[in-house]
C-alpha cells in the first residue's frame, strides 16, 4: 500500500501507456508557425523598412518624429539628427525617433505665416 497513490488507481492504470508520436507534435508546431506568420514576420518587415527609410535621411529632408514634431533635417549624425522646427530653432533627436518622411513642401506650408491678423 502506497501513501501517495491508492491501490485502486494504481491497479486501474494500463500496463503500457501509448507514447505521443508525430501526431502529438503537429499541433504545437502549427501554433509556432501561426505565431511566426502573425507576429514575427510582419514586425521584421516593418523594422527593415524603417531602417531603409532612416538610411535615406539627408540634409533638407522633411520628417515627422514619433512625438509628432515636424521639422527639416539640418544635420545628420550616426546616432542623432538635428531638426529645424522653426526659423533658427533646432532640436536634436535620436535617429530612430524619426517616424516618417514627409513630401517636399510640407514644412514650408505649415510654417508659413497666416495672412489674416486677429
Amino acid at each position: 500500500m502506497s501513501f501517495f497513490i491508492s491501490d485502486a488507481v494504481a491497479a486501474a492504470a494500463p500496463a503500457t501507456a501509448a507514447q505521443p508520436g508525430l501526431e502529438g507534435m503537429i499541433f504545437p508546431a502549427a501554433i509556432l508557425v501561426f505565431f511566426y506568420f502573425l507576429f514575427i514576420l510582419p514586425q521584421s518587415k516593418k523594422t527593415k523598412e524603417h531602417k531603409a527609410m532612416l538610411s535615406t535621411l539627408n540634409k533638407g529632408t522633411e520628417v515627422v518624429t514619433s512625438g509628432g514634431i515636424l521639422g527639416k533635417v539640418a544635420e545628420v549624425d550616426d546616432n542623432f539628427v538635428k531638426l529645424e522646427v522653426s526659423e533658427n530653432t533646432f532640436l536634436q533627436v535620436q535617429r530612430h525617433a524619426i517616424a516618417s518622411i514627409m513630401p517636399k513642401g510640407t514644412y514650408k506650408t505649415v510654417n508659413k505665416p497666416s495672412l489674416t491678423k486677429r
